[in-house]
């Protein structure tokens, strides 16, 4: 495997191809057939387990319909899929790097989360999610349906680090909060959740929120998500960083995930008693 087909633009390129294909209704045989190339080099495009040159992709997205702007942008991946890190500021490189999120987190076996200030997207609720998204819908039936990597028959393992300002922050009113907190106390068996107590004094998860993503097969990426940018990074030095940071709050820093959910208990206690 080379390194091209791990990047994540490779895996975000790999992402938008297959939905391309799943919403023009076609199967991988007839898209095969129109292209006159064999049904398994589709599936490992599809699956990112080789990266199509851009003339391949062109002809590809012809097969399946794709033209304009979507036909512009899933080519601009493909132009740009042997690169490593990437930056993205404001809207515009939105949803390519949300395909590449949503592909990291298909495939990971492992993904390692610090939240600093609210509760994990994969552990939202719908409601909590409601406040945290706002008006779109889309956007939020899409954040739901994520969930699924954390409960489907071969799950990911999911260590969720999280500030305790996460907990104290009431986000959408008292119910909500209530409901959140409960739920974090209800994970399944592949989730971990620890928390960071406020007044831990310096530590490296005071940079910033990040997510590590570790596979099977391929490098780890790390992804980092601000108010308008985002970045992915793949360098090895730099996601070793962020291994090291995760492993010093896991171990170092965050309570046990025992010590975790009594104080989320008692801050449920809490916002149930008060008024």
């Amino acid at each position: 495997m080379t390194a091209t087909t791990g990047t994540p633009r490779a895996r975000a390129l790999a992402a938008a191809l297959r939905q391309s294909r799943e919403s023009s209704k076609l199967s991988v045989r007839e898209v095969a057939r129109r292209l006159n190339i064999q049904h398994s080099t589709i599936s490992y495009w599809e699956t990112g387990r080789r990266v199509p040159r851009p003339e391949d992709v062109g002809g590809y997205l012809a097969a399946v319909g794709v033209s304009g702007d979507e036909r512009e942008r899933i080519l601009e991946l493909s132009r740009d899929a042997s690169k490593t890190d990437w930056l993205t500021v404001g809207i515009p490189g939105a949803s390519q790097q949300l395909e590449g999120v949503m592909e990291c987190e298909r495939t990971a076996t492992t993904m390692t989360e610090w939240v600093p200030w609210m509760v994990p997207g994969l552990l939202q609720t719908t409601e909590y999610a409601r406040e945290v998204i706002g008006p779109d819908q889309g956007l939020l039936t899409l954040r739901l349906a994520r969930r699924d990597v954390l409960t489907r028959r071969d799950p990911v393992q999911f260590h969720a680090i999280i500030g305790e300002p996460a907990l104290r922050q009431v986000i959408g009113g008292r119910e909500v909060m209530v409901h959140q907190l409960s739920n974090l106390l209800d994970v399944p068996r592949n989730v971990t959740v620890q928390v960071v107590p406020m007044g831990s004094g310096m530590h490296p998860g005071l940079a910033g929120p990040f997510i590590l993503y570790e596979f099977e097969r391929s490098p780890a990426i790390v992804h980092v998500e601000h108010w308008a940018s985002s970045a992915f990074v793949y360098n090895d030095h730099d996601v070793e960083e962020y291994r090291k940071a995760a492993d010093i709050l896991r171990s170092e820093v965050a309570m046990s995930p025992e010590e975790s959910a009594e104080l989320i208990a008692s801050t449920v206690r809490e916002l149930e008693t008060t008024r």
